[in-house]
C-alpha cells in the first residue's frame, strides 16, 4: 500500500474511532443498554458547511463538478469531496440512508431526516463583507428557517407529528468559514477576540433549536485552519510561525481557542437543559493526529 492509500486507511479508522465513542454516548444517554435495536432515533437532521453538506450548494448554486464524488458514488454527489463525509458515515451507523440535501429538489426522500448543510456557510448572518469574500447566502440562520418551514410543512402534509422531531438527531458542523472569513480580512487577535460574538449567534440557533423540539444535539468542533491548503499556500506563515505538519501556528491557537469556548458553553448549557442529551465531538484532534502521522511518513 502506498503511502497515500495508508493515510487514507489511517483517516477512515480515526473518524471510525470517533463514531464508535460518540456513538456508544448516544447509545446511552438514549437508554439502549444492550439492545441489539440500531436505535432509537426517527431521523438525522443536519446544519453546517461544506464539512457536512450532501448537495444544498451544488443544487441551489452550482453543480459540484468532477473529479468530486468519483471515490465511491462513481460521479458527482452533491458533495465536495471525492468519496463520503462524516454525516454519511453516521447515517451508516445509525442505520439511515444518506442525508439528501433540502434544497434539492429531485428524487428527494425525507422519511430519515434532511440536510440543510450548505457549501461555504457561516455561522453568522451573511452580511455585505462575507458576500463580497463569496461566502454562501445560506447562513446557519437561514438554514434554521429552512427546517422550521420543513417541519410545519411536514405535519401538515404528512401527520407527521412534533414528537417525531424531537426523537431525532441533530448534528451540526460549522464554524470553520466564520474563522476563514476572519483571516482574510482580520489579524489572529482580532478574529480570536470576535469568537465570543460568533459563538453567540451559534447558540441563538441552538436555543431555538431546542424550542422547536430538539433535543439530541451531536456538534462538531472545527478543525485545525491553519492546514487548510488555501491559507498554506495563498497566506504563507513566517518560519517561526509554523507547526511540525508544516501549518500556521498561530491560525491554529485560534481554532483551539474557538473549540475550548465552544465546549465550555456546551457543558454549561448541559445543566441548564436537563432532558437536552449535547455530544461535543473533537474532530481537531482526530484530524491533528493524522496531520502529526503524514508529517512523519
Amino acid at each position: 500500500m502506498g503511502s497515500c492509500g495508508l493515510r487514507r486507511s489511517v483517516q477512515w479508522m480515526a473518524i471510525g474511532v470517533v463514531l464508535f465513542a460518540a456513538y456508544s454516548i448516544l447509545k446511552e444517554r438514549a437508554g439502549l443498554g444492550k439492545s441489539t435495536s440500531v436505535c432509537t432515533f426517527s431521523g438525522i437532521y443536519n446544519f453546517g458547511d461544506s464539512n457536512s453538506d450532501t448537495g444544498s450548494a451544488s443544487a441551489a448554486l452550482r453543480r459540484a463538478p468532477p473529479p468530486n464524488g468519483r471515490t465511491f458514488f462513481g460521479k458527482p454527489s452533491g458533495r465536495y469531496s471525492d468519496g463520503r463525509l462524516i454525516i454519511d458515515f453516521i447515517a451508516e451507523k445509525l442505520g439511515f440512508p444518506y442525508l439528501q440535501a433540502y434544497l434539492d429538489s429531485f428524487g428527494v426522500d425525507f422519511r430519515h431526516g434532511a440536510n440543510f448543510a450548505s457549501s461555504g456557510s457561516t455561522i453568522q448572518h451573511l452580511d455585505a463583507n462575507l458576500c463580497s469574500a463569496g461566502f454562501n447566502p445560506f447562513s446557519l440562520d437561514v438554514q434554521l428557517l429552512q427546517f422550521e418551514q420543513f417541519k410545519d410543512r411536514s405535519i401538515e402534509s404528512y401527520s407527521k407529528g412534533s414528537e417525531s422531531f424531537s426523537r431525532a438527531l441533530f448534528t451540526m458542523d460549522t464554524g470553520q468559514n466564520d474563522l476563514t472569513a476572519g483571516f482574510i480580512s482580520m489579524n489572529e487577535e482580532q478574529v480570536k477576540a470576535d469568537v465570543p460574538r460568533i459563538l453567540d449567534h451559534f447558540f441563538v440557533a441552538l436555543a431555538k433549536l431546542y424550542k422547536l423540539g430538539a433535543r439530541a444535539f451531536w456538534i462538531h468542533n472545527t478543525g485545525p485552519i491553519g492546514c487548510l491548503p488555501y491559507f498554506i499556500f495563498s497566506h504563507p506563515a513566517k518560519p517561526n510561525n509554523t507547526d511540525p505538519s508544516g501549518c500556521i501556528k498561530s491560525y491554529n491557537e485560534v481554532a483551539q481557542e474557538f473549540n475550548q469556548q465552544l465546549k465550555d458553553r456546551i457543558i454549561n448549557l448541559r445543566s441548564q437543559l436537563q432532558d437536552a442529551m449535547l455530544i461535543y465531538v473533537d474532530i481537531y484532534s482526530d484530524f491533528q493526529t493524522l496531520l502529526d502521522f503524514a508529517a512523519g511518513d
